[in-house]
C-alpha cells in the first residue's frame, strides 16, 4: 500500500513532510506560483508550487525545480498523482486551512486533457461517464449516506437477532405471473427467470424457523418504465416477521427502523448534506400518521384532484396530493395508506374476516410510494383458493404453496426500495442520481 495521509488527516497533523494522493481537480499555472487542487476520498487539498521559469540568458538552473513547473504546466484534470512535500496551516487558506508546499509529484496515471463530461452536462451524458460523474464530492456524498443507512439499518435488525438471508435470484418459475419477470436461458434448454422480489424465500424462512429475517439485495423487473423513479434493477430492502397479530406489528418495526436510519445519517452527515444538497435531514416522528386507502381517496378528491385510475387505488398525483395533507396536518413526511382491496393485492395477502380488506400498506416517503408490507396468508386452503381467484394455477404454485402443508406461523413483512429512499432523502430528482450504476429499458452500460 502506498504510504499516504487522507485529506481528512492533514488538519489534525502537525507540520511537516507529508504525503497525499489523489486525482487532480484544477489547476492554476501562475508566472510565478502553481496551484494544484488534489481530491481524494476524503476531501480536497491546496497544492503549491513556487514556480521556476527557464532562463532567458541561459543561465544554469535548478533542473529538478524546472521539471516540476513543467509537469504541473502539463497536468490534465482527472490526472490521479501522489504529492510529497511540506505541509503547512494558515488559517488564510480557504480550503481547509491548510496547504502542501510540494517537493515532487509521482504521476499513476495522466489523464485525456479533453473531459467528456462538464458541469451543464445532461444526465444521460453524464450516465454515459458515470466513472467521472462520481468523481464529485457531491456525488461521493451519496454513496457515503447510502453506506451509514445500510449499515444503521443492518444494525437495527441484528441488535434485534433477525438472521440476515441472501436468497436466489435465479428462480426456476415466476413468482406470480411472468409479465414483468426476464428470462433468462438455462442449462438443458431450460428457462430461468430473475427474481423480482425475494417474497416467496422470505416466507419460507418463516415456515423454517427462522423467526425474523432481512435481505439486502439485487432485484429485477421487466417493466418498461421510463419513470424517475423505476429500474430494471435495483436494490431491495425486505423483512419478514413472525408471530405477529396483523400488518401493524410490521409498520411498528418499520417505522422504529426508519427513525433509526434517518437519525444514524443525520448525526454523520447532516452539516455535510445541508452544505451540498441546501436541506436538512428531518428525523420522522413515531407512530407514522396511518389512512385507510378508501378515506384517502376522499381526501384528495376533496383537495380537487379526482384520481383517474379505475381499479380503486392511488395514482402519482393521489400519492403526492395525500402526502401534502398529511404534511399540513401532521407535519410529517411519511404515512401508511392502509386496508387495500384484495383486487389491486397479491394474493397472498392476508385478509380481514370483518371488512374483507388486505391486512397491507403502502408507506408513502414525501409522496411517493416506497414500500408494499402485509400480513401474509399463511393457512394453505385460502392461499389456493385466493391464488384461484387471481387467475392463478395452484399447479404452477406448488413448491410456493408446499412450504405451508407442514405449518407454518402467522407472519408478515414489507419490501422497500434502496434508491427511492435516498432520492427522497437527499431531495434528489431521479434515482439514477443515487444508484451507483443505473439500469434501465435503454440502459446496460456502463
Amino acid at each position: 500500500m502506498t504510504e499516504r495521509t487522507l485529506v481528512s488527516q492533514l488538519l489534525s497533523r502537525a507540520d511537516g513532510p507529508v504525503t497525499v494522493s489523489g486525482w487532480v481537480e484544477t489547476v492554476r499555472d501562475q508566472k510565478k506560483v502553481q496551484f494544484v487542487i488534489l481530491r481524494d476520498e476524503t476531501g480536497a487539498v491546496q497544492l503549491v508550487n513556487p514556480a521556476t521559469r527557464p532562463s532567458e540568458d541561459g543561465e544554469v538552473q535548478d533542473a529538478a525545480a524546472l521539471a516540476l513547473t513543467d509537469t504541473i504546466s502539463n497536468l490534465a484534470t482527472g490526472t490521479f498523482l501522489t504529492a510529497h512535500g511540506e505541509l503547512k496551516h494558515d488559517e488564510r487558506v480557504k480550503l481547509g486551512g491548510v496547504e502542501i508546499k510540494l517537493g515532487s509529484l509521482d504521476i499513476a496515471a495522466a489523464a485525456n486533457p479533453e473531459t467528456p463530461i462538464a458541469a451543464d452536462s445532461s444526465v444521460d451524458k453524464r450516465m454515459d461517464w458515470r466513472f467521472l460523474d462520481l468523481r464529485q464530492r457531491r456525488n461521493n456524498l451519496i454513496f457515503r449516506v447510502q453506506t451509514t443507512l445500510e449499515h444503521a439499518l443492518r444494525t437495527y435488525w441484528i441488535e434485534r437477532d433477525y438472521i440476515e438471508v441472501h436468497s436466489p435470484k435465479l428462480m426456476a418459475s415466476p413468482s406470480e405471473s411472468n409479465a414483468e419477470l426476464f428470462e433468462v436461458p438455462y442449462f438443458e434448454d431450460k428457462t430461468a427467470y430473475l427474481a423480482q422480489s425475494p417474497q416467496f424465500f422470505k416466507q419460507m424462512a418463516q415456515v423454517a424457523g427462522f423467526g425474523k429475517i432481512f435481505e439486502i439485495a439485487p432485484a429485477f423487473r421487466a417493466d418498461p418504465s421510463f419513470t424517475s423513479r423505476h429500474a430494471t434493477e435495483f436494490t431491495s430492502i425486505d423483512a419478514e416477521i413472525s408471530w405477529i397479530d396483523s400488518h401493524e406489528d410490521v409498520a411498528r418495526m418499520q417505522e422504529e427502523l426508519l427513525q433509526t436510519a434517518f437519525q444514524a445519517v443525520k448525526d454523520k452527515h447532516g452539516a455535510e448534506i445541508e452544505e451540498l444538497f441546501g436541506l436538512e435531514v428531518q428525523v420522522p416522528s413515531i407512530p407514522f400518521p396511518r389512512i385507510p386507502l378508501a378515506e384517502a381517496l376522499e381526501i384528495v378528491k376533496s383537495r380537487g384532484y379526482e384520481v383517474p385510475r379505475t381499479d380503486g387505488d392511488l395514482d402519482p398525483e393521489g400519492e403526492r396530493q395525500i402526502a401534502a395533507y398529511v404534511e399540513e396536518t401532521y407535519g410529517h413526511q411519511f404515512v401508511f395508506i392502509t386496508d387495500y382491496h384484495p383486487g389491486i393485492r397479491a394474493f397472498y395477502h392476508m385478509r380481514d374476516e370483518q371488512t374483507g380488506l388486505t391486512k397491507s400498506y403502502d408507506l408513502l416517503f414525501k409522496g411517493v410510494e416506497i414500500t408494499t408490507g402485509a400480513q401474509r396468508e399463511h393457512r394453505v386452503d385460502v392461499l389456493v383458493e385466493q391464488a384461484k381467484e387471481k387467475g392463478l394455477d395452484p399447479e404452477h404454485l406448488d413448491f410456493y404453496l408446499d412450504f405451508f402443508r407442514y405449518g407454518a406461523p402467522p407472519h408478515g413483512g414489507f419490501g422497500m426500495g434502496l434508491a427511492r429512499v435516498m432520492m427522497l432523502l437527499l431531495g434528489e430528482s431521479s434515482i439514477r442520481e443515487v444508484t451507483y450504476l443505473f439500469r434501465g429499458p435503454t440502459r446496460l452500460a456502463p
